[in-house]
């Protein structure tokens, strides 16, 4: 089977691998859509994310959706030909956190496209059959693979305990940004302001329905929010880009006794935050991690058309132009780009 395989920083290469055979409890998926996350342009661009080197050779992308064509002998409600998302990391299931529900923090968990665990830049994926959901025929496999990122914003949503009538701001109107934007307005937001640095990006969120776009390089947050909110502040604030800046803003958009969610990963594990005003204002700051059992969920609101991922895709590419794909996947206009093996 056809593999991109990332064998140095800024360097894929085709490699032939033989294709998997399924174990009982899973399925054997031919890969129709991967979306290139941030992730793998991070390990695309550095061979690196923290504690997490790329030593060996590493398939990326985990971000997929594909078509059932084998499952093993002890899997029960999906057969093939049934299209499939599939939820990225598989816990151990055994430890405390997994008999709590809350797998993502299972510290055993395997997930793809994360060293040394291969991603779905492949025709074929083996995958436990716990963790692929099955596609009502009005989802596509591009928003199957997008399940992904959006599943991260409805976690953030959840961290954040939005609810009806709530003002949200979120900070950073990339993919995740936009997915939270997305999520918090399904949950209840009634106002849902984001901000940035690209005006396309900007546009974009506009367009897509927010409320208000604050381009920070030319507006002071705290005096946008002020002036939006009449000097109350937003009830929640994700922080979804990561950015330093970003991150220690958040204190200047919540309201007294509001709620900060970061989601975004900063370059630097320690960014300065003011703690005398997370006390003084009683704000409460939650960290948000992947998810959990978010995927029926992702699904339920994609079918319904409560939600819109597909809008975010600026392009498909061929796993063969899959070097092009991500150069220019990290051009700073792109919102999302997909790798696409339709005639896997």
């Amino acid at each position: 089977m056809r593999t991109a395989v990332l064998v140095e920083p800024t360097e894929f290469e085709l490699q032939d691998r033989e294709r998997p055979t399924p174990g009982p409890d899973d399925v054997l998926v031919a890969i129709r859509d991967v979306g290139i996350c941030g992730s793998d342009i991070h390990y695309y661009e550095h061979g690196r994310i923290g504690d997490y080197v790329v030593e060996e050779p590493l398939v990326l992308g985990h971000e997929s959706a594909g078509e059932v064509v084998e499952v093993g002998e002890n899997v029960s409600g999906l057969e093939a030909g049934d299209r499939v998302a599939l939820e990225p990391g598989v816990p151990c299931r055994r430890c405390g956190h997994c008999k709590r529900g809350e797998y993502h923090l299972c510290e055993s968990v395997e997930f793809m496209a994360t060293p040394p665990h291969d991603g779905a830049f492949a025709e074929y994926v083996s995958w436990p059959a716990d963790f692929a959901y099955r596609l009502p025929e009005t989802v596509s496999t591009v928003e199957g693979a997008l399940c992904e990122p959006l599943s991260v914003g409805l976690h953030a949503a959840q961290r954040g305990n939005v609810g009806t009538g709530d003002t949200v701001l979120v900070t950073g109107a990339g993919p995740i940004g936009l997915t939270v934007a997305e999520a918090v307005r399904a949950a209840g937001a009634t106002d849902v302001l984001i901000t940035d640095v690209v005006p396309e990006k900007l546009a974009f969120a506009r367009e897509r329905g927010v409320d208000r776009a604050i381009d920070v390089r030319e507006t002071d947050l705290a005096t946008a929010v002020d002036e939006y909110t009449d000097g109350v502040g937003a009830d929640v604030v994700v922080e979804a880009s990561g950015a330093e800046p970003s991150i220690r803003s958040t204190l200047e958009g919540v309201r007294r006794g509001g709620t900060v969610v970061l989601v975004g990963l900063s370059e630097e594990a320690e960014v300065p935050f003011d703690v005398l005003e997370v006390i003084d204002n009683e704000i409460d700051v939650h960290g948000s991690f992947r998810y959990a059992n978010t995927y029926p969920a992702a699904i339920d609101l994609l079918a319904d058309g409560v939600v819109d991922v597909e809008g975010m895709v600026d392009f498909r590419s061929s796993l063969e132009d899959v070097d092009d794909a991500f150069d220019r996947a990290m051009e700073p206009t792109v919102i999302k780009g997909m790798i696409s093996l339709d005639d896997a």
